[in-house]
């Protein structure tokens, strides 16, 4: 029966098993077999040029690819002679240099918006199928990239993001070339693949796509018109493992995006699994229940790896160690090996003296706000100490470590995008985040009054998120960001009112008037005799409202 697109059932008689990846040998990019194995003719020998016959053959005419030297028509071709700072390719036909075009210039990003407008066609990224057979299928196409370089592997329920740009700014600052791999975006889906630091262009964006395309086209094609075909990311993953090979890298930092087993990027295996506070999120997947999640994100723990483990509750606690006891990994674990020895609220962050696995690390800045962080600093540390092979007389230069946190930047985490009234972004989208935050808030700041704009997904449990929050808070503006999955806003609503009371909460359809109701609301006063200073604004309930008011405020991704 024919399939729709002008090939017969019999092109697909031989056609390549996801299980066997050797099967995929001789097979084109639309999953028809390439060559006969029966023909004693050699495809790549006797199959004409198909660039050649379009340039007329050997007398091609005027331009004819078969005429080399004299062009029949314009006479002797000139020779091209570059400066000595200019390579050929980069001269027009005149001999003149080309300009640059602008990797993140309109051009390139029209081409990203068609890439992204043709990815969104795929399955998204909070919709999976427990199967590793597809990634697997696309790096063997791709000639396993990931295999290339040393991946610390970084899973968990909060804190992976920022525990993620630590150990790359730690790598970076020892000198390594450090490719870094994170989900999901604040404002750009260049932000996830990041190399040296800086997010990849617009036009490197594309090019990795239009470079592993033909890959996935295969591994959907070999699974059958029944079969699910390759998320979104799954192939931003292969983009990513494709892109720290051509770099190439000296190290990969891989986050996680939903799990740890079955995520796409555990077709690695880290020399380092890093495990952040696990808690409750992804209810849809994995229930309320922490041990639930703790199982699947166990499965980053590789044989002979280092498990370097977070803070965690004793049940969870025991699932990871069970794990690395299981696979024969090594364990270093908060509050054991490494840790927080102590913590001073300073302007602009925090001051640190860390326990890592080599020793003692003092006056440390670090320019974030919150325990959390803190820890994250510890957790991050110790998976390079790890990853260096540092122990009880092995330490890394304490005056690197200095200069690499005081560096770090995390953007939409606490983060403050204007002043006269502050206003902070906070990417908290769970109850254990919005806990952290409201920690933070209480203890670090001294706001007159604290106006919060909350913007949540359907998903999510907005109850506890506003649950968290409410004791910081003096009124609470409720929202909607631009993705099709926000929340309704009449029902996020009915939730802040059960919460707040009705006196304290306002409703605005978009997130630029909520922002500008909010900060109208903490610059007025009922009392004329109270200073206006002193008021803030905090916005956050999601990952995509934080990135949005992001831009709204004029900052670039990074």
């Amino acid at each position: 029966m024919p399939r729709g697109d002008g090939r017969d059932s019999e092109d697909f008689a031989e056609s390549p098993d996801l299980a066997d990846l050797d099967s995929f040998a001789g097979v084109d990019e639309l999953g028809a077999r390439a060559h006969d194995p029966s023909d004693d003719t050699d495809p790549d020998l006797d199959a004409p040029d198909a660039a050649y016959q379009v340039g007329g053959g050997a007398g091609g005419g005027i331009g004819g690819i078969g005429q080399l030297g004299d062009n029949l028509a314009l006479g002797p071709v000139p020779d091209l002679v570059a400066p000595e700072d200019v390579e050929l390719h980069e001269l027009d036909d005149q001999g003149d240099e080309l300009a640059p075009s602008d990797p993140n210039g309109q051009q390139a990003r029209r081409e990203l918006l068609a890439v992204e407008a043709e990815l969104n066609q795929r399955w998204p990224e909070t919709k999976i199928e427990p199967s590793l057979a597809r990634i697997a299928a696309l790096v063997n196409l791709m000639g396993e990239p990931h295999r290339g370089y040393p991946v610390l592997h970084v899973a968990g329920t909060n804190g992976k993001g920022s525990t993620t740009r630590m150990i790359d700014a730690l790598l970076t600052r020892m000198g390594l070339r450090v490719g870094r791999y994170t989900s999901p975006h604040l404002q750009l889906v260049t932000e996830r693949i990041a190399l040296d630091g800086v997010p990849v262009s617009a036009a490197a964006y594309v090019d990795l796509y239009r470079d592993v395309a033909p890959y996935v086209t295969m591994v959907d094609n070999a699974g059958g018109p029944d079969a699910v075909p390759m998320s979104k990311f799954e192939v931003l993953t292969g983009m990513a493992f494709a892109a720290f090979a051509d770099a190439p890298v000296e190290a990969a930092v891989v986050e996680t995006g939903l799990g740890g087993s079955w995520d796409a990027t555990n077709v690695v295996d880290g020399d380092v699994a890093v495990i952040t506070p696990i808690g409750v999120d992804h209810v849809e997947y994995f229930g309320g229940d922490p041990a639930k999640a703790a199982v699947e994100k166990a499965g980053i723990i590789k044989p002979g790896s280092v498990a370097v483990i977070a803070e965690q509750s004793p049940e969870v606690q025991k699932i990871l160690l069970e794990r690395a006891v299981e696979v024969d990994a090594s364990v270093a674990r908060a509050g054991s090996e490494f840790g927080v020895l102590e913590r001073e609220v300073a302007v602009g962050g925090q001051m640190l003296k860390l326990q890592g696995l080599g020793g003692v690390y003092d006056e440390i800045f670090l320019p974030l706000h919150g325990a959390h962080q803190a820890a994250n600093a510890a957790l991050a540390l110790a998976a390079v100490e790890a990853f260096f092979g540092a122990g009880k007389d092995k330490q890394l230069v304490v005056e690197a470590v200095r200069e690499a946190f005081a560096e770090v930047e995390t953007p939409g985490r606490l983060e403050r995008v204007r002043a006269a009234p502050t206003v902070l972004l906070d990417a908290a989208h769970n109850p254990h985040g919005a806990k952290a935050l409201a920690t933070t808030v209480a203890e670090e700041f001294a706001f007159r009054r604290l106006a919060a704009v909350v913007g949540v997904m359907a998903e999510k449990d907005a109850r506890g998120i506003l649950d968290a929050l409410e004791p910081v808070v003096t009124e609470i503006v409720v929202t909607k960001n631009s993705s099709p999955r926000a929340m309704p806003l009449d029902e996020l609503n009915d939730i802040a009112i059960s919460i707040f009371g009705e006196d304290r909460v306002v409703a605005e359809p978009s997130l630029d008037a909520a922002i500008e109701t909010a900060i109208g609301l903490v610059e007025q006063s009922d009392d004329p005799e109270e200073p206006l200073a002193g008021g803030g604004v905090l916005v956050t309930g999601s990952v995509v409202t934080a990135g949005e008011a992001r831009t709204l405020f004029g900052k670039e991704p990074a």
